[in-house]
């Protein structure tokens, strides 16, 4: 068994895991970088053919390294992402092993505080890496979830996940089912009918941003008056007659045509039919909540809360902006209550595409920096349990912030800022710590 050295390990090579890699080389510490795959393997090949990066092409960052491109204010899909990330590690240099998969990660009982080796990595193809410092930047999006209840719909209805769909020609004939109303689930749904297929869309909680307003596309605002962090952060709304509620996720800003907008109004304008929640199946019945009009006014509240954000900002301002013709909303004309059963034999529905999010995966990582879940222990998104255990790409509390692209500079530094702390703390030298 070979056994290499490196400071530091990092696993996952998307924009993370470069950018950790990147900022340490700015510092002077060494790093390799370990991907299962290839470099930017899940924009390139996880994502639909016709996915957009919702964050818009100004927010694509890398440490030492801006958008070059020639439409900043447009949306790149995520093979041009995946493209842009090979693009910059190579020009960076990082040390990068691809398709190596990281089997488990040990800790050596007997590592005292100042040793080099807190830390060794084995790796498939048989060598162990050990190192002081390790970072997981795999994220909070490498495990698929699909609900229990999948496994109860009749075997003749095609399951997907829309980590694996690429397109409508990947499809069986017939119409199809889209669960999950974010950002992939309304992507996918305007994709479907722009193409003509009959398409059923099983909403759930969301918020909706808009495109284009007042003459500026919605990222500008955003930078203008200080809103990202309303962008990533959890939005609570009071329900009419009910309880508090969160419409978690980013909120679906990105279409294809740039001068259109995207909500369940407009989804409901092109025919898609709109029902409940899913929550149950038997065969080819699913139980649905019936609950489409409350998703939809709530994610309307969501918009219009934005909408006024940017207004008052003009206002307060004094800035010159073009009213908005015609006003932005969702329009509720053509959106209506489904019932609480969907039949899908009935509706000829031979297809079901799961938007239904991701959960973590850190099985390789040992049991004490997890908890009973299996989901990290860290604080603040980024500090591990254990000693020289880091995280880049995790969500801190309500906020989605650290696991959106804006965020990889910030967290490329902020990691390597701290191993060189450890590293100047280790040695008992008295160098400042601060580096520039």
């Amino acid at each position: 068994m070979n056994t290499e050295y490196s400071e530091t390990v990092i696993i996952g090579a998307g924009q993370q895991g470069c950018g950790v890699a990147a900022s340490l080389q700015d510092i002077g510490h060494a790093a390799v970088v370990v991907e299962r795959a290839e470099v930017g393997h899940a924009w390139a090949h996880q994502r639909w053919d016709s996915l957009l990066v919702g964050s818009g092409n100004r927010t694509i960052q890398f440490p030492g390294w801006e958008y070059d491109g020639t439409d900043p204010d447009g949306t790149m899909s995520g093979r041009e992402l995946a493209g842009h990330l090979r693009r910059y590690a190579e020009e960076r240099q990082l040390r990068v092993l691809q398709h190596t998969e990281v089997q488990a990660v040990e800790c050596p009982p007997d590592a005292a505080d100042g040793d080099d080796v807190r830390f060794r990595t084995q790796l498939s193809s048989g060598v162990v890496l050990t190192s002081r410092n390790l970072v997981a930047a795999v994220g909070g999006y490498a495990n698929p979830r699909v609900p229990d209840f999948a496994a109860a719909i009749d075997p003749s209805v095609q399951q997907v996940h829309s980590r694996d769909y690429r397109n409508p020609g990947s499809l069986p004939d017939g119409a199809v089912l889209v669960v999950g109303a974010g950002i992939s689930g309304q992507q996918i749904a305007d994709e479907l009918a722009d193409v003509g297929r009959s398409v059923f869309l099983s909403v759930g909680r969301h918020r909706v941003f808009p495109h284009r307003y007042r003459g500026r596309g919605v990222h500008d605002w955003m930078y203008i008056f200080s809103l990202y962090e309303d962008f990533v952060t959890a939005e609570t709304t009071q329900v009419e007659g009910g309880t508090p509620t969160k419409l978690p996720g980013l909120p679906v800003t990105a279409v294809t045509n740039r001068n259109a907008a995207l909500n369940l109004g407009t989804l409901a304008e092109k025919g898609v039919v709109l029902v409940g929640s899913a929550r149950a199946a038997d065969g080819s019945i699913l139980s649905v909540d019936d609950n489409v009009v409350a998703i939809a006014a709530d994610s309307a509240r969501s918009l219009r809360a934005i909408l006024q954000k940017i207004d008052a900002g003009i206002r307060q301002r004094g800035f010159v902006a073009p009213e908005q013709h015609p006003p932005l909303e969702v329009n509720m004309k053509h959106i209506a209550n489904f019932g609480d059963k969907l039949d899908l034999a009935h509706h000829d529905i031979t297809s079901i595409i799961w938007c239904t999010g991701f959960g973590p995966d850190y099985y390789f990582l040992p049991k004490r920096a997890l908890d009973e879940h299996g989901a990290p222990i860290q604080h603040k998104g980024m500090l591990g349990a254990l000693p020289g255990l880091y995280y880049a790409g995790l969500p801190d509390g309500n906020s989605l912030h650290l696991t959106g692209i804006p965020a990889t500079v910030e967290c490329g530094q902020f990691i390597a800022r701290q191993i060189h702390i450890d590293s100047v703390m280790r040695s008992g030298s008295s160098a400042s710590v601060v580096v520039h």
